[in-house]
């Protein structure tokens, strides 16, 4: 059985603002979590649909991402509202990069929107390289 590596309730509690994709962006879908950025939510009937897609969502990102000692929902509230401060990156042991991000707040806002489309595969791989230096 597999570790649960997102939360059913931070979903629902980022579906909230999901018509800004971001629930979709914390369960590792960054290309409609941009469309429905961009939309509003596919004019928010895809938001509203959503609402009834998070559990199936969670389930696939369970499977999708390697458990560890690195919470996902941690480093995704780091970003949300640090990111800019590099504190993700700290979080996750990327010491030089997070400093980079706090003196260019967050590179110049191009590096957050890159750990937006990347953050749950960075913490993935941190995870199975932490696995295997045991």
């Amino acid at each position: 059985m597999r570790q649960n590596t997102h939360s059913t309730l931070i979903g629902y509690l980022l579906w909230i603002f999901g018509f800004l994709g971001s629930h979709r962006f914390y369960y590792g879908k960054p290309i409609t979590g941009t469309i429905w950025f961009f939309t509003l939510g596919l004019f928010f009937v895809g938001w509203i649909i959503d609402l009834f897609l998070i559990p199936s969502m969670d389930r696939e990102a369970d499977l999708r991402f390697q458990p560890g000692p690195i919470d996902y929902t941690v480093a995704w509230i780091l970003l949300t509202f640090l990111g800019v401060f590099g504190v993700h990156r700290m979080y996750q042991g990327k010491w030089i990069t997070g400093l980079i991000y706090l003196c260019t707040g967050g590179l110049f806002f191009i590096g957050i929107l890159y750990d937006f489309w990347t953050l749950n595969s960075q913490v993935s791989m941190q995870n199975m390289e932490k696995r295997f230096d045991r």
